[in-house]
């Protein structure tokens, strides 16, 4: 993590491919031969350090793509987390989250109209997602806060409902972690923890 709480800005291989005008598969093959510097996640998906990108992209010589990857380097506020649920859910995760976190900040929003704007205000770096929310379509939201930089792209924790099913719709409308009933506060804290210890740890060895 790095210094003030501000979050290591990392891309997937799709985000790769938009920012290059190429197909996913493409930049795949950049990151296979040597020439785009990567990580895998324990899901055995690729990710990109910004740094490694923008080199990337001055070797080959790509300064309208550079342009575009300074806007998309917003940074989430890593000690942030935004919890968007129902009250009665809301309020009882918040209250546990804060002592097992009380180096966090953590907020609170009730409908998706104040999710969305927290999360373009705040840039939580964890974004805590009740599925029975009314209203809310999970692939089509998830998509949104992982495609426009606007949000930070913060690491989503679905807190998935009775009702819940998990479409196969692509890479960029699953969440990075589900949560099933009953949610256990310790459990979604340990998560927290891990994240932000894998990528400080893959931030000094990048």
């Amino acid at each position: 993590m790095s210094k003030g709480g501000r979050r290591v800005r990392i891309f997937s291989a799709l985000e790769v491919a938009n920012i290059c005008g190429v197909v996913n598969q493409t930049a795949i093959n950049w990151i296979r031969n040597g020439h785009l510097k990567a990580f895998t996640t324990p899901g055995g998906q690729y990710r990109i350090y910004a740094k490694d990108l923008a080199a990337f992209l001055d070797k080959r010589g790509m300064g309208a793509s550079g342009e575009v990857l300074s806007v998309m380097m917003e940074n989430a506020n890593w000690s942030n987390i935004l919890i968007t649920a129902r009250p009665e859910v809301n309020d009882s995760l918040k209250a546990s989250m804060g002592e097992l976190l009380p180096e966090h900040a953590i907020s609170q929003a009730y409908d998706l109209f104040e999710a969305g704007r927290k999360s373009i205000e705040e840039k939580p770096g964890f974004l805590l997602l009740d599925t029975d929310i009314p209203g809310l379509n999970v692939s089509k939201f998830i998509v949104t806060l992982k495609s426009d930089p606007v949000f930070g792209r913060p690491c989503i924790m679905l807190l998935a409902g009775d009702n819940y099913y998990e479409s196969d719709s692509g890479e960029q409308s699953r969440p990075d972690f589900i949560f099933s009933r009953p949610f256990n506060p310790s459990k979604i804290a340990e998560t927290v923890k891990s994240v932000e210890k894998q990528i400080e740890a893959a931030a000094v060895t990048a």
